[in-house]
């Protein structure tokens, strides 16, 4: 069987060196791919008919003539930031100057189909836990940023809310609870098929998320059980690349088993005295962490303010992989203001 063929052609070379790397990295071996720079062998190449699965080509190389040829998906890379209508077929506009992991990420998914290499293999879902040993130091905001930015570079998120009592949707456009009686009938039987029996409620803001609960747990008879195998259902469902679970502080059985179940786990801490003090005294309380699995973040962090992360009277057991600045409270609320930040992006490529 023929290899997909992959054209990318830019006269700009140190840009096309950077995206043909990743292709290799990705795909070695597993595609043919071309690269033209030169725009006198662009236009010889393409005055007799072509046949490829994608081409990706930059503006001063683009004409129409090109729709006469078999070409599956055509990526048109502009140098404006703008998004334009356009009725030509299988022409995918991307912003040029965007980081090359997210126009590799889009170019790969928008042409799953046309290449047959990541429809041949579906990876489990991975399961991210956000876990913060305090209350306020924005676990939630940094989980929902997760989600939402994931969903940027063309993942597809779940979020669950694994706490006995939801407050996280007034920073989602929907805020109206589950309101059929018969989804929370189904949560508090709490079979191994809980996830099948409850997914057409689940929404979706740019990522998937289970709705937020009317009244705590306990006022339906829901045990904390149900988290778990909701989990472990949408992960068998391979609906998803990732499942974000934001859980509350109480370090309980729940939270160990939890835990276990997450492939990384994410701890928000923020720079004040008692916040770092929790996450250590945290860290004496549990075994097994390794650095493979364990992340820490720092939130809403102020370089101005004293950072008890970096006192040597704190005797910190754990190291930062990656600070979020501070933001006031209105750029939280709009969470898509929030998650488009460089910070909330960086935190999101932890996982890609």
């Amino acid at each position: 069987m023929a290899k997909p063929r992959i054209i990318i052609a830019d006269t700009d070379v140190n840009y096309v060196l950077s995206l043909q790397l990743k292709f290799i990295q990705e795909f070695f071996e597993k595609i043919d791919l071309e690269i033209i720079t030169d725009a006198d062998y662009f236009e010889k190449l393409f005055s007799v008919p072509q046949k490829a699965e994608v081409l990706v080509v930059s503006e001063d190389l683009y004409n129409l003539s090109l729709q006469k040829h078999n070409l599956a998906e055509v990526f048109l890379m502009t140098e404006t930031n703008e998004e334009e209508c356009t009725s030509e077929l299988n022409l995918n506009r991307i912003f040029k100057y965007t980081s090359i992991k997210e126009i590799f990420n889009e170019i790969v998914n928008k042409s799953s189909k046309a290449l047959q290499l990541v429809e041949n293999k579906k990876n489990d879902p991975q399961i991210i836990l956000v876990y913060a040993p305090t209350g306020g130091a924005g676990k939630t905001t940094v989980a929902l940023g997760i989600c939402h930015s994931l969903s940027k570079n063309y993942k597809k998120a779940l979020y669950i809310d694994a706490e006995r009592f939801h407050t996280f949707q007034h920073l989602l456009v929907n805020e109206a609870p589950v309101s059929a009686n018969e989804v929370y009938t189904k949560l508090a039987r709490n079979n191994e098929n809980i996830y099948q029996e409850i997914k057409y409620v689940i929404r979706n803001e740019k990522f998937s998320y289970v709705p937020p609960l009317k009244a705590p747990l306990m006022s339906f008879g829901i045990p904390m059980e149900m988290y778990v195998n909701l989990i472990e259902g949408a992960k068998k469902s391979l609906d998803y690349d990732f499942i974000i679970v934001d859980v509350d502080s109480v370090l309980d059985e729940e939270k160990s088993r939890f835990m276990q179940l997450a492939d990384k786990v994410v701890i928000v801490v923020k720079q004040t005295k008692n916040s770092v003090y929790a996450t250590s005294r945290f860290l004496e309380s549990i075994n097994g962490i390794n650095d493979d699995k364990y992340f820490f973040v720092c939130n809403d962090f102020n370089k101005d303010a004293e950072n008890m992360l970096i006192s040597p009277d704190m005797n910190i057991n754990f190291t930062i992989s990656h600070y979020i600045g501070h933001y006031t409270d209105t750029a939280v609320s709009k969470l898509e203001n929030y998650s488009e930040s460089a910070d909330m992006q960086k935190s999101a490529l932890l996982f890609l």
